[in-house]
């Protein structure tokens, strides 16, 4: 059936429904006049059967709201007709076959199999002790009997197919909700990484560049003066990037004029100067030849650095940290070390491990990219992180082909291949 005939048949479906029924008589009838065609010597009363046969047909209007009722009453019509001499084809029980199958679909698989065998039995002892045809075993009551059990099964078939689909329908809805909740929690985690990298980073260097000024407030009051001078660099930056992050929870329709793009290795410079301002002195060596990263890579690798700092402004015993990238052909390798010496171990018992959720943002960070994490006390003083990235999904060009190293990974000023200190 075609899709527009699809429609009209939804849209009409009394006129179906009266249509189907009276091709159903029709069909009916027409085993009427086939019984007495092969019962010429005493054919049956023609107007008995025509009556019977309308009033199964009319009982099928009732199948889906009264499936046993209708099918019991179908049975007694055919066995009615059975008793008055005519033979029980499959076009005279075409009523019952419609009923038989509208009860094993509506009904559980108990009642349609006690229904079906009561059914069959009625019509197969009709057939074999109420009509003319006993000589006729097979077409009386056999025969019957085998098209009812037939029926039965077709419809248990189909059910169990549709509670199949059904079901297969649900799980898939059930899935859909599961992978969209998991969605959300995985980015809710990613807002509250990127919230706490935010957050703790720049609150860490504001917290050390107002306690490095108030110890050089009395002593040194000019370096003081001008520590104090940079704290609003400082928040100014903290702020643009925590409106960055939290704009990723505005409606789509909200403006993005404000948003700034997610920080990367560009902004590496950037860092290492706000963490000079803290008085931290970070030396940075960049090993390999610089590759560029796709958005994902390059903001982890921006936030495992800045944690990683953050920690050494906030833990560490020595005011000092070395930044090494290392590119290989498969992986970009980031090293961040503390070096401090301390014979009794405090270092080690102040080590960044104890900054609350740094260490595991960092470790999910790394994971989730394919990546490995080791972070560590150096066996004399300070401590370690190293993380691996893979570059499989990063481009060596740019869209254009040219082999120019962008510049998210280019080295700053000042920088040098082997190693360099700002």
């Amino acid at each position: 059936m075609s899709t527009t005939w699809q429609r009209r048949a939804a849209s009409h479906t009394r006129a179906v429904e009266a249509a189907g029924l009276a091709l159903l008589l029709a069909v009916t009838l027409c085993g009427v006049l086939v019984t007495r065609w092969v019962t010429n010597d005493s054919p049956p009363d023609l107007l008995p059967g025509i009556a019977l046969s309308v009033l199964a047909c009319a009982a099928l209007h009732l199948r889906r709201s009264h499936p046993l009722p209708v099918l019991a009453l179908t049975a007694l019509c055919a066995m009615a007709e059975g008793l008055l001499g005519y033979l029980l084809t499959p076009l005279l029980m075409g009523p019952l076959l419609v009923a038989q199958y509208s009860t094993s679909l509506l009904t559980s698989r108990r009642t349609t199999w006690a229904s079906a065998l009561v059914t069959a039995a009625g019509m197969a002892v009709s057939g074999l002790f109420l009509t003319t045809f006993q000589h006729a075993l097979i077409l009386s009551s056999i025969n019957p009997a085998a098209w009812v059990l037939m029926v039965a099964a077709f419809g248990s078939y189909v059910r169990v197919r549709r509670e199949y689909a059904a079901a297969r329908a649900e799980h898939a809805a059930q899935e859909r909700e599961e992978e969209a909740r998991r969605r959300v929690i995985e980015e809710r985690m990613r807002i509250a990484r990127e919230l706490h990298d935010v957050v703790a980073h720049h609150l860490a260097l504001a917290n050390a560049q107002a306690g490095t000024a108030a110890h050089l407030a009395v002593s040194n009051p000019e370096q003081a003066f001008e520590i104090v001078a940079r704290l609003p660099e400082t928040t100014a930056a903290a702020l643009r990037e925590l409106k960055a992050t939290v704009g990723l929870l505005r409606q789509d329709t909200d403006p993005d004029d404000e948003i700034a793009p997610a920080p990367g290795l560009g902004q590496l410079p950037d860092l290492v100067r706000t963490c000079s301002a803290a008085g931290l002195d970070v030396a940075v060596a960049v090993e390999g030849e610089p590759r560029r990263l796709t958005p994902g890579l390059d903001l982890t690798a921006y936030r495992i650095i800045q944690e990683a700092l953050t920690n050494v402004t906030k833990h560490a015993v020595t005011r000092a940290a070395r930044v090494r990238l290392a590119y290989t052909p498969h992986h970009l390798t980031l090293t961040i070390t503390n070096d401090a010496p301390d014979i009794h171990g405090t270092a080690a018992r102040r080590s960044p491990a104890e900054s609350g959720f740094g260490l595991l943002g960092m470790r999910e960070r790394a994971l989730s990219t394919g990546g490995t994490f080791h972070a560590g006390p150096r066996p004399d003083g300070g401590f370690d992180v190293t993380c691996a990235l893979p570059l499989n999904n990063a481009d060596s060009t740019d869209s254009t082909g040219s082999t120019e190293r962008p510049d998210a990974i280019t080295e700053p000023d000042g920088y040098d291949d082997n190693e360099s200190t700002t």
